[in-house]
C-alpha cells in the first residue's frame, strides 16, 4: 500500500514538473516568431538556440534581476547617419569652433594614425592597447593646450552633428520607469557625453556614468583630466574598479551588454554574480574583416545598424 501510495506521489511530481516546464517553454520567445526585429538583415546571430535560452533567463528574471552595461559612442550614439560619419565625444571638441585649425588639423592626423590601429583585424588587443594610451594622452594634452571652457560645453554639443540611435527614447524611458540600474561605461569624454544625454532628455536618475572627465580650474578653464585613462581596450580594469557599485547591485545578476569594440566585452568583468548576460555588439566598420570575430565573441551582432530595436525587443519581453 505504501509502495503504491509513493508510486502516486512520484506520478503526480513528475506530471507537475513536466507542466511547469511546459509554461517556462512557453515563456520562451522563438526568434524568429515573437520578434520581428531579429528578422531584420542587420542582425547576425551565431548560435540562435543559445541567444533564445540567455532571453528566456532574462525574462524569467524580470526587472528586479535586470541591469544595462554599455558604452557610448557609437553603441548609443551613431556611426552615421545619410552616409555622413557621426562624431564621437571627442570628435565634438575636435570639431567645435573653440578649437584652433592648427590643433585640429594636429588632432585629425593623430585620429588618421590611430583609428587605422584601433580597428585592424590583424593586431591582438594586446598590440593596440600602448598605442591607444598614446592616442588618448596626446589628444588630451592637445585639448588642455587649448584653454577651453566648461561653459560653452553645452553650446558645443547643440551646435555638433551628434546623434543617438533611433529608438533611443523607447530605450532609456522604458528603463527609467521600472527602476534598471544603467551604467554607461565610456572612453570618450564623460563632460560632453553627459550633456549629450542631458540635452536628449533622458539622463535619468537611474543612469551611471564612468567615463574621462575633464579636470577644470577655479575659472571653468580645462587643466587635465580626474583619474585614471579610460581608453577602448583598458576596460576591464576599470570594471574592476567600478566593484563597489556592482556590490550595491548583486541581486541584479541579469546583464544586457552592449557595444561596439573587442575591448567593450570585458565591461561586465566587475560583476561578481553573473547569472545570464547577453552580450549585443554594434559592428560599424570593417565589416568583412571583422564579423567572424565578432560572431565569435558576441552573442547578437548588428551590422552598421543605426538602432536600438533589438535591445527594446527584449526589453518588451522583459518589463
Amino acid at each position: 500500500m505504501q509502495a503504491l501510495h509513493l508510486w502516486t506521489l512520484l506520478v503526480i511530481y513528475a506530471v507537475a514538473v513536466g507542466q511547469n516546464q511546459g509554461q517556462k517553454n512557453q515563456e520562451c520567445p522563438k526568434l524568429s516568431a515573437q520578434m520581428p526585429e531579429f528578422q531584420k538583415k542587420t542582425v547576425q546571430i551565431k548560435d540562435p538556440g543559445r541567444v533564445e535560452e540567455i532571453i528566456c533567463g532574462l525574462i524569467k528574471g524580470g526587472a528586479a534581476k535586470l541591469q544595462i552595461i554599455t558604452d557610448f559612442d557609437m553603441t548609443l550614439s551613431r556611426f552615421s547617419y545619410n552616409g555622413k560619419r557621426c562624431p564621437t565625444c571627442h570628435n565634438i571638441i575636435d570639431n567645435c569652433k573653440l578649437i584652433t585649425e592648427e590643433c585640429r588639423k594636429k588632432l585629425l592626423q593623430l585620429k588618421e594614425t590611430y583609428y587605422a590601429i584601433e580597428i585592424d583585424p590583424d593586431l591582438t588587443i594586446e598590440e593596440k592597447y600602448p598605442y591607444m594610451v598614446e592616442w588618448y594622452n596626446k589628444s588630451h594634452n592637445l585639448l588642455v593646450e587649448q584653454g577651453l571652457q566648461k561653459d560653452k560645453f553645452a553650446e558645443i554639443v547643440r551646435e555638433s552633428d551628434v546623434m543617438l540611435k533611433e529608438g533611443y527614447e523607447n530605450f532609456f524611458d522604458k528603463l527609467h520607469e521600472h527602476n534598471i540600474p544603467v551604467f554607461i561605461f565610456s572612453a570618450g569624454i564623460g563632460d560632453i557625453l553627459e550633456e549629450v544625454i542631458h540635452q536628449a532628455g533622458v539622463y535619468h536618475s537611474n543612469v551611471k556614468v564612468v567615463s574621462n572627465f575633464m579636470d577644470f580650474d577655479d575659472n571653468g578653464v580645462l587643466k587635465g583630466f580626474k583619474g585614471e585613462l579610460i581608453h577602448v581596450y583598458n576596460k576591464h580594469d576599470g570594471a574592476l574598479k567600478n566593484t563597489e557599485y556592482f556590490k550595491q547591485l548583486k541581486d541584479n545578476s541579469n546583464i544586457i551588454l552592449l557595444g561596439d569594440s573587442q575591448g567593450d566585452l570585458t565591461m561586465a568583468d566587475g560583476v561578481a554574480n553573473v547569472e545570464h548576460i547577453l552580450k549585443i555588439g554594434y559592428l560599424n566598420d570593417k565589416v568583412e574583416e571583422l564579423l567572424e570575430k565578432y560572431m565569435d565573441s558576441y552573442d547578437i551582432v548588428l551590422v552598421k545598424d543605426e538602432s536600438l530595436d533589438v535591445a527594446n525587443s527584449i526589453l518588451q519581453k522583459i518589463l
